[in-house]
C-alpha cells in the first residue's frame, strides 16, 4: 500500500467486521494508517485485517463487546500495545437486532430501551472515555462517529434507536467543546441508506426503489461512501472540522 494521509496513525475502528466499518478499516490501511479492528465476531473482525495484511496494510484484530467496559478498555490498550499510542478511533458499534423491536413510546418494552441505549449510546461513551486519554498523550487526534438519519427524521416508530442515536451528536459536540483546544476533534456522520450485505440480503426491489426516490443522487450509497468521510474527517485535511453532524446520505436529507 503506497503512503497516504494516515502514514503511520494509529486507528481503532469498533465495529469493523462487516458493513461500514469494514470498508472503513479497509480504506484508513490504504491511506497507511495502522488499523485496530474490534468487532463482536472475532472471526469478522480477524478476515477484516487479513484482508489489509494480505493488500500489503497493517492491522491487527480482536473481538469486543461494546457494552462492556473491560473490553472496551481492551481494545484501545490493543492499539497501544501494538503500536505505542492511539491517533484516531471510528466508533461504529450498534446492536441491530434489538431494532426490530423498537415500536413506539408507550408500547416499547423497556428492556428494547435498556438494550438499544446501552449498546447505541452508552458503548459511545465508553469508547470516548478509554480513547480520550490516549489521544491527549499524542497531543490530540480524532473521534468519527457513526450515527443515523433517524436522529433528526422524527420517524413515527423506532424512538429508542433515534433518541440513542440524537444523544451521540451531544457526546461528540462536548467532547469537541471539552477538549478541542487540546487537539482533539469529534465529528459524527449520518449515513443513509447504505448497501450493506445484510442491507442488500433484506432489500426488495419495491424497497429500493422507494430508497432511491427519497435521494437526490441517482444511486444508494456504499460503505465505502461512509468510509471516504471517515477517513477525511480522521486526517490532517480536516483539521479544522469538529463538532459536526456531517449527512452522507445522497442529499435525502437537506439541513444546516
Amino acid at each position: 500500500m503506497t503512503q497516504g494521509r494516515l502514514q503511520d496513525k494509529v486507528i481503532v475502528v469498533a465495529g469493523g467486521g462487516s458493513g461500514i466499518g469494514a470498508a472503513t478499516a479497509l480504506r484508513l490501511a490504504t491511506e497507511g494508517a495502522r488499523v485496530v479492528v474490534g468487532d463482536l465476531r472475532a472471526e469478522a473482525a480477524e478476515a477484516v485485517a487479513g484482508r489489509i495484511v494480505s493488500a500489503g496494510g497493517t492491522a491487527v484484530a480482536t473481538g469486543f463487546d461494546i457494552a462492556e467496559d473491560d473490553s472496551v478498555a481492551g481494545l484501545v490498550a490493543l492499539a497501544v500495545s501494538t503500536w505505542g499510542g492511539l491517533d484516531g478511533i471510528h466508533i461504529n458499534a450498534a446492536d441491530l437486532q434489538v431494532i426490530l423491536r423498537d415500536s413506539d413510546i408507550l408500547d416499547e418494552p423497556l428492556e428494547v430501551l435498556d438494550r438499544t441505549l446501552q449498546v447505541n449510546l452508552r458503548g459511545h461513551v465508553l469508547c470516548v472515555r478509554h480513547a480520550v486519554p490516549e489521544l491527549l498523550r499524542r497531543g490530540g487526534g480524532a473521534i468519527v462517529h457513526t450515527s443515523s438519519g433517524a436522529a433528526h427524521a422524527g420517524d413515527p416508530e423506532r424512538p429508542a434507536y433515534a433518541m440513542s442515536k440524537a444523544a451521540i451528536h451531544a457526546l461528540a459536540r462536548h467532547v469537541a467543546s471539552r477538549w478541542g483546544k487540546q487537539g482533539i476533534r469529534a465529528n459524527v456522520i449520518c449515513p443513509g441508506l447504505v448497501l450493506t450485505d445484510a442491507i442488500r440480503q433484506g432489500m426488495n426491489e419495491t424497497l429500493r426503489k422507494y430508497a432511491l426516490a427519497g435521494c437526490r443522487t441517482p444511486r444508494l450509497g456504499e460503505p465505502e461512501d461512509i468510509a471516504a468521510m471517515v477517513a477525511m474527517l480522521l486526517s490532517p485535511d480536516a483539521e479544522w472540522i469538529s463538532g459536526q453532524i456531517i449527512s452522507v446520505d445522497g442529499g435525502a436529507t437537506m439541513r444546516p
